[in-house]
């Protein structure tokens, strides 16, 4: 059939049920059944797959479509043959078929049935099916994810490289390639590998106007901070994308202790369950999916609200995709990342075992996300800009969707620092990794500077006025803006670049952003969008402290033995005002809120009436228990009164292992009577000494026990007392 002869809109109605087309698919169609080579990039959620299967539909012959994952031919091929009366319409050809399966396949080509053959490139590789297709109609050839042919793509495939020599064996057939995302330097490699110069290439805008960008802080408190995140979407659906497996898995549990409808989803859970959870999040009987990147290729949920990256991805381009899977409706779409730098070291460790070329790849790629994180800019005007696409970020289309725009952030002048750093890199002979440039600007000795004797030069010290984070993170954006770099060879080692060089010739303004503290510091706590951090209320903890102390003194007891000091402050974060609630506080179990809780929840009940608190009530994240498993066989074994040694073995941790869990088996109010093991250790004199010295301490730190009892008694010991001490005063 004729392109000519072709009524599109009619077509479209006909398999589509649409009356017009969207955005560049009506030319990209008239392209292909022209019989063009043809180019597309369009974003997640533009309309790509239309834009190959209606002309397969309506053009004589089959179309092949090579796909990289079988998952996604799987639901495009479903998705066909509820288009048409005759299942053969659209088929898969790949490793998971039988025999007769196959032969099915090949007859519905044979008698022109089948419009759509979904392959994955490794099957076109096989012998026996390129003599096949050489002998049929083909109409033409789609890459879909053509970005994988390209090693400076997000996904690279090396399999995609054969593809151009295979299709010349086909025979003269147009091939179309389709991208959802692509950096000018990947469109240049990938009309390059697919021969296809000559190709229209219709490039759809990367805006998506109803997408909110945002980063926050990475701490420890991430779980509790996406729960709060959830609760205030609830009803909702959202996707969290974790770079691991036993991160997800983690993630789904805490949410689901929550009581947020979730479940996990990756590579590693078997085709069943993997389709299970999917098809639970397409009909709405979850709410979320925890997922590793194999989620949410080619699904096609178009009310996706939000999008949580609860680790920060290895590219741009896969960041872009991911969140392209938020709001394909137009409808709001909330798209979420967690940064700490801290992350990116990590991953940055992962590629240092790989070839020089490909860390380089790698390398290069991780900066663009450490840039777009780090940057005060509007990140949509950055992302556009990277995807080669200019943006008016006062004028543009949803201009004002990001937390940059939203909450412009302060910039402080720092061309001397600058060239300070810039001086002490090349003063170094750019030898050093940050830490040692950081430690060299501080004046700071370790062993790799004292051996270079970076300690006697001039300029070791003269960063003294600005602390380590400062430098660090100056360091960070003086990488981003080209004037330095790290060496992929010795790898991590800061170098100067020629631009930095003409830097310290002649210096310019330089703006570096107070950024939020990125570097994902154990103490931080949850970040929200209205307040920049939780911070501890230092009038509550006073209170508590005083309340703390008029108990222990009526009980006759250490303060330290009615609550430690970290839960104390746990409380004055979360205003727990129940004895439940704080049950729920760090390092406090059920027998110790029952036992002490009843005071100190009224006191905060009071206190949060009297000031009129706002409480974050969903900060009380309960744990999953993991651990439970292991401190309910530690105490049934004590109470058999089993040596501890075969109690670490049994469970594989060393004594430093065991105490802590024990510590904090005491701690949250449970007993354990490990006096039969202590008799075995210290004799009854001795075991007085330590007991008097806990029962009159201000604290129950074991070094100021160490230095008090000058060597009498070691580590272990003092530990197994305070132990027995806090189990028979305490609980």
């Amino acid at each position: 059939m004729k392109s000519t002869e072709i009524d599109l809109y009619k077509e479209l109605k006909k398999y589509f049920g649409f009356n017009k087309f969207k955005g560049l698919q009506e030319d990209v169609v008239t392209s292909i059944i022209s019989g063009n080579n043809t180019f597309v990039i369009m974003p997640t959620g533009g309309g790509k797959s239309l834009c190959y299967q209606l002309p397969a539909l309506v053009l004589n012959g089959t179309a092949i479509v090579v796909s990289p994952l079988i998952a996604l031919m799987k639901n495009q091929v479903d998705a066909i043959r509820s288009l048409s009366s005759e299942s053969g319409v659209a088929h898969v050809l790949n490793s998971s078929l039988t025999k007769t399966e196959i032969n099915q396949v090949k007859t519905d080509i044979t008698s022109g049935l089948t419009k759509l053959l979904y392959v994955a490139p490794e099957s076109l590789t096989k012998e026996e099916y390129v003599n096949f297709l050489k002998g049929v109609d083909i109409s033409f050839v789609a890459i879909d994810e053509a970005h994988c042919i390209s090693e400076w793509g997000h996904d690279f495939r090396p399999e995609y490289r054969n593809l151009r020599s295979i299709i010349k064996q086909l025979g003269d057939v147009p091939v179309i390639g389709l991208t959802a995302t692509a950096t000018p330097k990947v469109q240049e490699d990938i009309l390059k590998n697919l021969d296809m110069s000559d190709a229209n290439t219709f490039k759809a805008s990367f805006n998506r106007p109803n997408l909110y960008y945002e980063i926050r802080t990475k701490t420890k408190n991430v779980e509790s901070d996406i729960i709060r995140f959830i609760r205030q979407h609830k009803g909702k659906s959202g996707v969290i994308y974790c770079l691991s497996r036993k991160k997800v898995e983690e993630v789904a549990q805490v949410l689901q202790v929550n009581g947020i409808s979730a479940v996990p989803y990756h590579a590693g859970l078997d085709g069943k369950t993997r389709a299970k959870h999917q098809d639970m999040f397409l009909m709405e009987d979850v709410d979320v999916v925890v997922a590793t990147i194999a989620f949410g290729m080619g699904i096609d949920k178009p009310d996706v609200r939000f999008v949580i990256h609860h680790d920060i991805p290895k590219s741009l381009e896969s960041y872009y995709q991911e969140t392209g899977r938020a709001g394909r409706d137009g409808g709001e779409g909330h798209c979420l990342a967690y940064y700490a730098y801290k992350d990116i070291e990590k991953l940055e460790k992962f590629m240092s075992g790989k070839p020089v070329a490909e860390q380089e790849i790698g390398y290069a790629l991780l900066q663009e996300v450490v840039a777009y994180a780090e940057t005060s800019m509007s990140r949509r005007k950055f992302l556009l800009h990277y995807f080669g696409e200019e943006f008016d970020d006062e004028t543009g289309e949803g201009a004002d969707m990001d937390d940059n725009v939203r909450n412009p952030k302060n910039k402080v002048e720092a061309k001397d620092q600058v060239v300070t750093l810039l001086e002490t890199v090349k003063g170094t002979r750019q030898l050093y990794k940050s830490k040692e440039i950081i430690f060299t600007l501080l004046g700071k000795v370790n062993a790799v500077i004292k051996s270079h004797k970076t300690d006697a030069q001039p300029f070791f010290g003269k960063g003294v006025g600005f602390d380590e984070k400062y430098w660090m993170a100056l360091i960070r954006q003086v990488l981003v803006a080209g004037y330095l770099s790290k060496d992929i060879e010795s790898y991590g080692v800061i170098k100067i670049t020629p631009e930095g060089e003409a830097f310290i010739e002649n210096p310019e303004s330089f703006m570096m952003s107070e950024d939020h503290d990125y570097g994902g510091s154990d103490e931080g706590t949850v970040v929200t969008t209205s307040k920049p951090s939780a911070v501890l209320d230092e009038v509550l903890i006073g209170m508590l402290k005083d309340l703390r102390k008029k108990v222990a003194k009526k009980l006759g007891v250490p303060p330290f033995v009615v609550f430690q000091d970290p839960s104390l402050e746990d409380m004055a974060l979360k205003y727990p005002v129940t004895v439940e609630e704080i049950g729920s506080v760090h390092g406090v179990g059920e027998g110790k809120a029952k036992k002490y809780g009843k005071e100190f929840a009224e006191l905060i009940a009071q206190y949060v009436a009297d000031n009129d608190i706002m409480r974050p009530d969903d900060l009380v994240v309960k744990s999953t228990g993991a651990n439970s498993g292991l401190k309910l066989y530690i105490i049934q074994n004590i109470d058999r009164k089993l040596s501890l040694n075969d109690i670490s073995k049994a469970k594989g941790l060393d004594m430093e292992g065991l105490l802590k869990e024990m510590e904090q088996i005491v701690y949250s109010g449970t007993r354990l009577n490990i006096k039969y093991w202590i008799d075995e250790i210290l004799d009854e004199d001795q075991q007085e000494e330590i007991q008097d010295y806990f029962m009159e301490s201000e604290s129950d730190n074991i070094k100021a026990a160490l230095s008090e009892f000058d060597g009498d008694y070691d580590t272990e010991e003092l530990r197994l007392m305070r132990i027995k001490f806090i189990s028979e005063v305490a609980n």
